[in-house]
């Protein structure tokens, strides 16, 4: 079982039980969706550090390119390099394809994010 939250710039960290030290960061579907096809993936290296609510990439789009903002503080422990030869993973399931791994340095940060209800209310406020 698994727990995600969400930045209002949709990115999430995805936490797993077994493991809940580590987050998977990507996009959400609906920022795929708001993309469109996506063509390229700017990620960091493995090793790198993210400060939650800085960038650590980008990603782009046949409509257009979007900073990628971490919801989360720790170091880099892996990329999803299948994005390299083929990012339209994330188009076919966001979550499962997620960007980055980050081993958190303070899971506290969880807590400032929105849970599934507050992002279901921001994606719905914006699309009107």
């Amino acid at each position: 079982m698994s727990k995600i939250y969400f930045l209002p710039s949709h990115e999430y960290a995805r936490i797993d039980e077994q493991n809940p030290d580590i987050a998977y960061v990507g996009i959400t579907p609906y920022a795929a969706s708001q993309l469109g096809n996506v063509v390229y993936v700017d990620m960091p290296e493995a090793d790198d550090d993210v400060v939650a609510g800085e960038e650590f990439g980008a990603i782009e789009s046949v409509k257009a390119a979007s900073d990628l903002f971490s919801p989360v503080s720790g170091a880099v422990i892996e990329i999803n390099e299948h994005l390299l030869d083929n990012p339209r993973l994330i188009n076919q399931d966001p979550i499962e394809n997620w960007i980055i791994k980050v081993q958190m340095s303070d899971s506290s940060e969880l807590e400032k994010l929105l849970d599934a209800e507050a992002y279901d209310a921001l994606c719905k406020s914006e699309k009107h």
